[in-house]
């Protein structure tokens, strides 16, 4: 079974206080050379085909319609071989 992977994140301009909130209880451990922490989403869509460039651009309108907010978040694609897409 293949596998497509999307990554989003919230674009840089973007305030994230979960990411936030995980840098200071870093650096309250000692962890002090972290110096920023971003929180995003992972999608893992197991596929019950090839994956084809057709069934690539399905996955990019998704990404960008249904499982991104593109006003403040960026998304990535990525085959199970780790290869972007």
């Amino acid at each position: 079974m293949e596998k497509i992977i999307v990554e989003v994140m919230l674009k840089p301009e973007i305030l994230d206080p979960q990411g936030r909130a995980i840098l200071g209880i870093f650096n309250r451990s000692g962890h002090a050379a972290i110096e920023n922490v971003r929180q995003g989403k992972r999608f893992e869509i197991s596929i019950n085909q090839p994956i084809t460039d057709e069934l690539l651009d399905e996955i990019e309108e998704l990404a960008a319609t249904v499982l991104s907010n593109p006003v403040i978040e960026t998304y990535a694609i990525y085959t199970d071989e780790g290869e972007t897409a």
